[in-house]
């Protein structure tokens, strides 16, 4: 694949991202896409290596390593090499639904697991993935494909995210006739408003939509299933109906002060920017905002990160961000060797923003918050924190972490930013259509499948496996489109 020594011959050279001090003053995404030239030398990197890890989507060790897409990686790479870049986006679509997507925000499991990355720099997948889509959109290639044929069965989709769309785009190419339905005034879901725009700009998720709208997916936005139209009508007027509304119900912070002005969940401040953004370029006071204030965001993930990242962008005075948990090591351990996922500690763009911005990483570890403290007006002015110790417990035998007596310490800060991860899928819908849930309040289904208990009822998404990456929903969606349609035609070609 490729060329043979091509990954001695080239360095590795990926999109290069512009300055923080260039990119803090806007919203848009900021790296400069590799020429078409460039970008087929670094496809040369991808060598024979026998055994392609990089798409193999597989468990290694504990945790998951390879494209769960099993996208066709080193097919395509080669096929830019040789400047077939048509026949690369026919390989390409072959497994991914949206690599507009997935070039933009995916954390790249496929690279992590790259041969080239176990004594090297693995090779420039993401980049080479966005090139071909890009390409494919300017060359035409992207345009609508039209079923030929209706079957004329009906499918409610509820939820328009990733996984949503990418069932709908399935069973919908399948000939059914799709109607997807989101709560929210966009469609797009996580997609749309709980990644910043600066990671993905939403006039690339427009474009996808517009195209799939005159492929014949109906749209229809505003609508709160469960609230604004009964689950009982959903299920009469529609054949089936899959469930993707994600894991959206926020992790709370229970601690005394919890009730103060300025405390939020990440989630709705992430929306609230995005939205004025999309609504008004952020003229009309709508959003939640960050200037001139202390804030602080607690957790340490990727949406932990954006509201970092975000909150550099409003114009805040500091940023200062907790994690629970020890810092990971800075290379791989010796009990963590490829193609595992790598357990190292990984500097985003908003903590390289902070570092700039601020000078000193935004990111304090092994702390949590202890309590909250407002002024007399219910306004949030300090935080007292904490920190933490890892300890077995005896009893499970798992690690915890503990207070450490005498450790609590004082910070001011004006606004709290909640980015804990989520609990699951949020009841009223799954009460709505009487679906069991598991512990996790995830709804229950049997091992492998998406079949709820209820008849006609489907699930997909981070409503079936919990909190996960727009890749995984992907391919949920993809999952739960083939066995909807065999459950409809009783069999299936997708």
């Amino acid at each position: 694949m490729g060329k043979p020594t091509g990954f001695m011959d080239y360095k590795r050279e990926d999109a290069p991202a512009f300055s923080v001090k260039e990119r803090i003053t806007n919203y848009n995404e900021f790296h400069e896409p590799l020429s078409k030239k460039d970008q087929a030398t670094q496809g040369a990197r991808c060598m024979d290596c026998g055994v392609p890890f990089c798409q193999a989507g597989m468990q290694i060790g504990g945790g998951f390593s390879g494209c769960p897409l099993n996208n066709l990686i080193p097919e395509w790479n080669d096929l830019i090499f040789k400047g077939g870049w048509d026949k690369a986006y026919h390989r390409l679509k072959v497994t991914n639904n949206f690599p507009e997507f997935t070039s933009r925000v995916c954390p790249a499991l496929c690279e992590k697991a790259c041969t080239c990355g176990a004594n090297g720099d693995a090779v420039t997948v993401r980049a080479n993935e966005y090139g071909i889509i890009e390409n494919a959109y300017e060359e035409g290639l992207a345009d609508a494909k039209i079923p030929h044929t209706r079957t004329g069965k009906k499918i409610a989709i509820i939820g328009s995210g990733p996984s949503g769309l990418a069932a709908a785009d399935q069973l919908n190419q399948r000939g059914h006739s799709v109607t997807v339905f989101e709560r929210s005034d966009r469609v797009g879901g996580l997609l749309m408003y709980g990644i910043p725009n600066m990671k993905l700009e939403k006039h690339i998720i427009d474009r996808k939509v517009d195209i799939m709208k005159e492929e014949g997916v109906e749209f229809k936005t505003g609508v709160n299933v469960g609230k604004d139209v009964s689950a009982a009508d959903i299920l009469k007027e529609y054949d089936r109906v899959i469930l993707a509304c994600g894991a959206s119900n926020p992790r709370d912070i229970k601690v005394p002060g919890r009730e103060a002005n300025g405390i939020y969940f990440a989630v709705d401040f992430l929306k609230s920017t995005t939205k004025a953004l999309l609504d008004n370029d952020l003229q009309d006071g709508t959003y939640i905002s960050a200037k001139g204030k202390n804030v602080m965001v607690i957790g340490g993930g990727d949406t932990g990160n954006d509201c970092v990242g975000t909150s550099i962008r409003h114009g805040a005075k500091s940023v200062l961000q907790l994690e629970m948990m020890p810092k990971l090591p800075d290379e791989r351990a010796d009990n963590n060797p490829w193609p595992e996922w790598p357990r190292v500690c990984k500097t985003d763009y908003g903590q390289e923003e902070a570092i700039e911005v601020f000078g000193n990483d935004p990111r304090v570890y092994q702390t949590t918050v202890k309590e909250f403290k407002a002024d007399k007006k219910g306004n949030l002015k300090q935080a007292v924190l904490v920190k933490l110790t890892p300890q077995i417990d005896k009893k499970t035998g798992r690690m915890i972490m503990k207070e450490v007596a005498g450790s609590e310490y004082t910070v001011d800060v004006d606004l709290v930013l909640i980015a804990a991860g989520f609990l699951g899928s949020e009841n009223y819908v799954t009460k709505a259509f009487g679906v069991e849930t598991n512990e996790r309040t995830n709804v229950a289904t049997a091992q492998g499948k998406h079949q709820t208990t209820v008849n006609n009822v489907f699930v997909t998404g981070d409503m079936h496996r919990g909190q996960s990456l727009v890749v995984w929903a992907i391919r949920e969606g993809r999952d739960v489109a083939r066995e909807v349609d065999e459950s409809l035609m009783g069999y299936t070609n997708l």
